[in-house]
């Protein structure tokens, strides 16, 4: 008999479950269109490029400015299972942002093997604190900063709405609304695919950086997405997040996107009128409804 070795799934079905570059086998061609879509933006929108918030190497960050002072912010974290990835590939998804008002901010940081994931979740939120400080150097205001990230990201921003941001000096409600989409909160499976060759959490690894055994505070506005077409184990472990979210007394919500897989459902954070633009935009107060 088959050896379970996550929930309900067998040791043979865990690639396909957890492994999104299996299961999606259009990414490559999805990733070329991504970078041709971004060097299209940044050659149409004002923009600040590779502006450094640490010392690392990839300690850096975009930021596409909105057209007037004191802009409300959001800061986007790519996903690239922790070890891949580049915000160089989210250029993108600026123009919605920047046509609503909105200084859009692209946070790119160390990959494992490189770095640890613990070290990537202090990076982030250095990042994040660093944008607090320095945004309205770039015409946004601190005071309506928001997070949404994809897959590693979306990990990446659970693990920052549960982060006490007063132990770093910053106010309790730095982050006034988040969005996870199909994020990585149990890291469980990847013990058992093989990017963690790259990744190399351990079991005890994997429950210090679990958004499950640490989950939010009850102190951000949170949505939980998800595309409908992705695998069972990703759409579980989204509603698993979710449900937890709620048994903690977090303000949150609960979103499945149609027609979407792990990576095209980032990708309509590049369309206007998509579900997932309309989602982030909604939370900020700035949706503008299509003429």
């Amino acid at each position: 008999m088959a050896e379970t070795v996550y929930k309900d799934f067998k040791r043979e079905e865990m690639e396909y479950q957890f492994n999104p570059r299996v299961t999606v086998t259009e990414y490559p061609r999805l990733a070329v269109e991504r970078e041709k879509a971004s060097e299209a933006t940044r050659a149409k929108l004002k923009h600040f490029r590779d502006v450094r918030y640490g010392h690392g190497p990839r300690m850096l960050l975009d930021i596409f400015p909105a057209g007037q002072a004191g802009a409300p912010v959001q800061v986007y974290i790519h996903g690239g299972y922790w070890r891949g990835g580049s915000k160089d590939a989210y250029s993108f998804i600026a123009e919605p942002f920047v046509e609503a008002g909105v200084t859009l901010v692209l946070l790119e940081y160390d990959l494992c093997p490189q770095v640890t994931v613990p070290d990537i979740m202090r990076e982030t939120r250095e990042g994040i604190g660093w944008v607090y400080t320095h945004i309205a150097d770039h015409g946004g205001d601190p005071q309506r900063l928001y997070l949404s990230g994809s897959s590693a990201g979306g990990h990446l921003v659970a693990r920052a709405v549960s982060h006490r941001w007063e132990e770093d000096g910053l106010p309790v409600d730095l982050i006034k609304g988040a969005v996870a989409i199909t994020g990585v909160y149990d890291p469980d499976p990847v013990l058992h695919v093989s990017v963690n060759e790259d990744i190399r959490l351990t079991p005890a690894g994997a429950r210090e950086v679990s958004a499950m055994i640490h989950p939010p505070l009850d102190r951000t506005p949170l949505v939980v997405a998800v595309g409908m077409a992705e695998t069972r184990g990703w759409i579980g472990m989204s509603r698993d997040f979710f449900a937890l979210c709620q048994e903690r007394g977090v303000e949150c919500s609960y979103l499945e996107v149609p027609g979407t897989h792990h990576f095209s459902v980032s990708g309509q954070l590049g369309e206007r009128d998509s579900l997932m633009a309309r989602t982030v935009l909604s939370q900020m107060g700035c949706l503008r409804d299509a003429a």
